[in-house]
């Protein structure tokens, strides 16, 4: 049985038999939202893990200013809210479509410990994608804390060559800057350094990465 779209890439799933498949898709709920709208809050009480069918989802917290900070970026195949659907906690974060049209199925968190409970290949596969997205995090720290807007922009530049999150519809450079904590202004000053180093060429709808080895020395990589 071919694997429904919005498991086959899902590393929690590797290696599940057809009629597993069949029973968590049969137990999914998709659901369809436009671009900006709230998909859920942070504080609300997690319904369990979610996959982007089709779009771009932006995972992100507001500071008690106001100010948005985009944690991660979500592509088709990718799950999201992780941790509120394995501890039964809260959502750690909100997250809102990104792009115009945005579809995201909604695996129940009772069927993710079912499917736990019954079978360790899910569980070991559990462990490597947290494994994963907390190497990511830390990645995420030390370039915030340590490592100018022009030093996290290159380096965000070189990421979006390997990972589909991080390209494609909605992301805007208003999403790169809330990612990169910092404003649209500064991303475009440092778009324009880049391009007088000659590590890329750009307009107002493409980047393109034109000396990959300048714009690495630019990263400290």
């Amino acid at each position: 049985m071919p694997q429904p779209n919005h498991l086959a890439d899902i590393i929690y799933f590797d290696g599940l038999t057809a009629d597993e498949y069949r029973y968590i898709h049969q137990h999914s709920t998709l659901h369809s939202y436009s671009s900006g709208e709230i998909i859920f809050l942070e504080g609300e009480s997690a319904l369990g893990l979610w996959v982007v069918e089709k779009g771009r989802v932006k995972i992100f917290k507001v500071s008690v200013e106001g100010q948005e900070h985009i944690l991660h970026l979500r592509s088709p195949g990718k799950t999201f809210n992780d941790i509120g659907a394995l501890d039964g906690g809260a959502n750690p974060a909100s997250a809102a479509a990104l792009s115009t049209e945005v579809q995201t199925w909604l695996i129940p968190r009772e069927l993710i410990l079912t499917v736990l409970e019954r079978n360790p290949l899910v569980a070991v596969n559990v462990i490597r994608l947290l494994a994963m997205r907390v190497r990511s995090l830390v990645g995420q720290i030390e370039d915030l804390t340590l490592y100018s807007v022009i030093v996290r922009l290159a380096r965000f530049l070189l990421r979006q060559e390997e990972n589909p999150d991080l390209r494609g519809p909605g992301v805007t450079r208003t999403a790169v800057a809330a990612h990169l904590n910092t404003t649209p202004q500064t991303i475009s000053v440092a778009l324009r350094e880049l391009e007088k180093a000659q590590a890329i060429s750009y307009d107002r709808h493409q980047i393109t990465i034109v000396r990959p080895d300048i714009l690495r020395g630019i990263a400290l990589l």
